[in-house]
């Protein structure tokens, strides 16, 4: 049986991987950071009827004393997986496919 190829990794990345894993202390200091901006952000979307976008969030933390980014706040927003309700009518890009038709109906 042949031995598996290893990881296009360098290894330090893997095993800087496996040891945050392992323990929380080994946690980028960015990660760290950003842990209780999460739970703030969690907060203010949740008290606001989840209807604000990051931009209002941001706002609400800022008066809240937070000193945080809005593009922290936008990032964050997006890797939690929350947004803010889109007003509106949504927006039409594209022209229907053509190839969708039926090629052989009856023309006017």
């Amino acid at each position: 049986m042949k031995a598996p190829e290893p990881l296009p990794i360098a290894p330090s990345t893997g095993h800087d991987r496996l040891a945050t894993r392992a323990g929380p202390a080994r946690l980028s200091r960015r990660v760290l950071r950003e842990e209780p901006p999460r739970t703030e952000i969690r907060r203010v979307f949740a008290e606001n009827w989840r209807g604000h976008g990051a931009r209002k969030v941001w706002r609400q933390l800022r008066r809240e004393g937070f000193d945080v980014a809005r593009r922290t706040v936008a990032r964050l927003m997006k890797d939690m997986g929350i947004q803010g309700l889109v007003r509106g009518k949504p927006h039409r890009a594209t022209v229907p496919c053509l190839r969708s038709r039926d090629a052989n109906a009856p023309g006017r």
